[in-house]
């Protein structure tokens, strides 16, 4: 039995390899960031974000504007990438349906499998990941909004982990939705062949594996007024006053 060697079979070696190289770094990056939190910039992230809400309700309601306009910020981010999620996911749905016969993107200008098929198959991967990055922005979108209707409370009593879970998971989901956009860029690659698919999936990781991880501590936020030396204004006006008492009496 002859066997002879096909392009058509690249695309059944190189694709599941560059997305097994995608997952499996993904996955250990999910292991160091639930083991070892602070060697991950995700990690980091959290903890500055944790101490940035602790901090800002210890404030009053009225003082809070700079936070509102921190989360407003982050809000008109995610509208951004849910739009171009969702347009992105619209124009591939529209042409996985207006698409019959070979299309310039299946010319034999491309080393491997060019069947209308295989080519049905990269524009569903396309189309899923765009779908989960519009998914994840908009749950992003729920959390951040909720955390602005937290922090904004007037008179009332809000703990401060409320809004911390809010402000992390609104975070972690802007995360996978750019994580799916990270994926959809290699497969968007496929289309131009399974070489440039697997090439762009390692260069990606080694992208990826480097600005993910970091070796600098996360800083203990402590209050500058509170140093030994050092004193609030309040502080500072009580101690002069008493020192002034202090020396009347004696006199």
């Amino acid at each position: 039995m002859n066997w002879r060697w096909k392009e058509e079979y690249l695309d059944l070696i190189l694709v599941p390899t560059g997305l097994l190289i995608m997952f499996s770094y993904h996955l250990f990056l999910l292991y160091r960031y639930l083991r070892f939190p602070h060697t991950t910039v995700m990690g980091c992230e959290d903890h500055y974000k944790r101490v940035w809400v602790e901090k800002t309700m210890q404030l009053d309601a009225k003082d809070r504007g700079t936070a509102i306009s921190v989360i407003n910020s982050n809000i008109i981010a995610s509208t951004n990438m849910t739009s171009v999620s969702l347009v992105l996911s619209s124009l591939i749905g529209t042409w996985i349906g207006s698409s019959s016969g070979k299309s310039i993107l299946s010319s034999s200008v491309i080393y491997g499998d060019t069947r209308m098929t295989i080519t049905s198959y990269k524009y569903i991967s396309l189309l899923s990941c765009f779908l989960v990055a519009f998914a994840s922005f908009v749950q992003m979108l729920r959390n951040y909004t909720l955390a602005a209707f937290l922090i904004s409370m007037p008179h009332c009593e809000i703990p401060a982990s409320y809004v911390q879970k809010a402000v992390i998971k609104g975070s972690n989901y802007w995360v996978i939705g750019l994580r799916a956009l990270y994926f959809a860029t290699t497969l968007i690659m496929w289309i131009f062949g399974p070489i440039s698919m697997f090439i762009s999936s390692v260069i990606m990781v080694a992208v990826l594996r480097n600005l993910d991880t970091t070796s600098t501590e996360p800083y203990l936020f402590q209050s500058r007024f509170r140093h030994q030396n050092c004193l609030m204004v309040g502080e500072e006006l009580v101690t002069v006053n008493r020192a002034f008492g202090h020396q009347e009496r004696t006199m």
